[in-house]
């Protein structure tokens, strides 16, 4: 493990940071146990000559934990469920996948 691997998975044991969540490929079965970041910063949209802010949902999820992410993938977190909306990228580490939740 090098030091960006040890720092991310300190970041994720984080209980401020970090929270527990159920992973499921393609939404179904039982669930992973993962550790997941939710973040729901403001985002600038165009809509013509429009400009106007909207809520997102951006969840970071560890690739040591789920090697391999796409849309239509569920992560619920203390009972919310929510759908992994956008094409998940990772860091330049390639640790941490980044991807929009959708609520279900």
């Amino acid at each position: 493990m090098n030091a960006f691997a040890a720092a991310i998975d300190l970041l994720f044991e984080d209980p401020n940071m970090a929270v527990d969540a159920l992973y499921r490929a393609g939404g179904e079965g039982s669930g992973t146990p993962v550790r997941v970041i939710r973040k729901a910063p403001d985002q600038l949209a165009n809509f013509g000559d429009s400009r106007f802010v909207t809520d997102t949902l951006t969840l970071d999820l560890r690739v040591s934990e789920v090697p391999g992410i796409a849309t239509g993938d569920t992560i619920e977190i203390a009972g919310e469920l929510f759908e992994v909306r956008s094409e998940p990228v990772r860091d330049r580490e390639r640790l941490v996948w980044s991807t929009e939740g959708r609520p279900l």
